[in-house]
């Protein structure tokens, strides 16, 4: 029996978008030609084109000035900690049931995106870290991620500032997943999390996780010989051991150590071997294996970066409430187009369903809601000059 077949445009698309941001943002109109829906019209226009909002409304004959739009944003968006809400609200707004009807392998990960200028109201907007790009300024975002074959969405957004405690961070998220009722089987963490306050927490919430273990302490040519966990990245064999951390005031956190080792067989020009460090807690590995295919996973969510890096709204403002809104409505889009593959364009198939990535490619729907917006707001097609062309 044949199956009956339906027709996705861009403009169900954009309805629908529009409509999932519309219902948790909460925008209002500003005037007769800054409505709401223009606002996210344009906000996915720009998104699409890589653009900023002013060159955005700057290409489009029937949008508003750039000027009256940021006026307009200004004026309905709510404050930063509110907005952050909204935005977390909108990225569940599309969950599928079953991500919460069990516990969930969760990874959390810290997105640095280079700053050049100066904050706006507060030097703590502004957080430090290793240079990238020539600058050591940057404006951060944590996330929360879903590790689920089709349906890897991002279920939580946290704007980090200068000085705040990862620890305070992770329990964000993990609280903003749990409104959700996402919870977490186990957490995979980027190694930027190995301190001695997140695994503290962690292991008081009874959250098991996932991370590497830095190298840090003497080298091996020290007089006094290697220390610390580097001791464990000289290891030519995998094994298993445990290691209490120490920070700040003499706390102490004790995590257990697990030890991979490969060949490097030439990646990145290297040879010999290479030991992978693992630091977890709360999990029974099956060998070391297992832990380096389990920290694999975690890096689906590169691709969630390199997305949001091809839907997020190009800036130059000081403004971190701008910002936050520009990162969430790309990450929104991206969990759209994963909840379009998941619950539209998938094909049945025996206790579960087929999904195929390849029929919308994120950047197709971005191309499809850029025409549908041109369609509506028609692109400029002739420019005023000094002269004619010449016959």
């Amino acid at each position: 029996m044949r199956r009956q077949q339906y027709t996705i445009t861009s403009s169900a698309i954009h309805e629908h978008a529009a409509a999932l941001c519309q219902k948790h943002l909460c925008l209002k109109d500003h005037g007769p030609k800054c409505t709401a829906l223009t606002l996210l019209t344009l906000l996915f226009y720009a998104a699409a084109r890589l653009a900023s909002l002013a060159a955005a409304c700057a290409s489009l004959s029937k949008a508003p000035s750039d000027t009256a739009v940021r006026t307009a944003l200004m004026a309905t968006l709510p404050l930063l900690h509110e907005l952050q809400r909204r935005l977390n609200r909108a990225l569940q707004g599309d969950l599928p049931p079953a991500l919460r009807r069990r516990r969930q392998p969760l990874a959390i990960d810290l997105t640095l995106l280079p700053y050049h200028g100066q904050p706006l109201h507060d030097a703590n907007e502004v957080y430090r870290s290793q240079a990238k790009d020539g600058t050591s300024h940057f404006h951060a975002y944590a996330t929360a991620y879903v590790i689920r074959k089709g349906q890897r969405y991002t279920v939580a957004l946290a704007y980090v500032r200068k000085g705040d405690d990862l620890a305070a961070v992770v329990k964000e998220l993990l609280r903003q997943a749990a409104q959700a009722s996402v919870r977490p089987r186990y957490l995979l963490l980027d190694r930027g999390f190995y301190q001695v306050g997140v695994v503290r927490y962690l292991q008081a919430a009874r959250c098991p996780f996932l991370m590497p273990a830095p190298a840090k302490g003497r080298k091996a040519d020290h007089p006094k010989g290697p220390s610390g966990t580097r001791v464990f990245h000289l290891w030519k064999r995998g094994g298993w051991s445990r290691y209490t951390l120490t920070g700040k005031g003499g706390r102490k956190a004790t995590v257990l150590i697990g030890v991979q080792c490969r060949n490097r067989r030439g990646a990145r020009k290297r040879h010999g071997r290479q030991a992978l460090v693992y630091a977890y807690w709360g999990l029974v590995p099956s060998s070391g294996p297992w832990l380096y295919e389990t920290y694999r996973l975690r890096f689906g969510i590169e691709t969630t970066y390199r997305q949001l890096r091809e839907a997020r709204i190009r800036t130059c403002t000081r403004d971190p409430l701008l910002r936050l809104l520009y990162v969430g409505i790309a990450l929104i889009l991206r969990n759209v187009w994963v909840w379009l593959h998941w619950a539209v364009l998938s094909k049945p198939c025996r206790g579960s369903r087929r999904i195929d990535l390849n029929q919308l490619p994120f950047r197709v729907m971005l191309s499809w809601l850029q025409q549908l917006v041109e369609a509506l707001l028609l692109p400029w097609d002739a420019l005023f000059a000094q002269r004619p062309m010449p016959s």
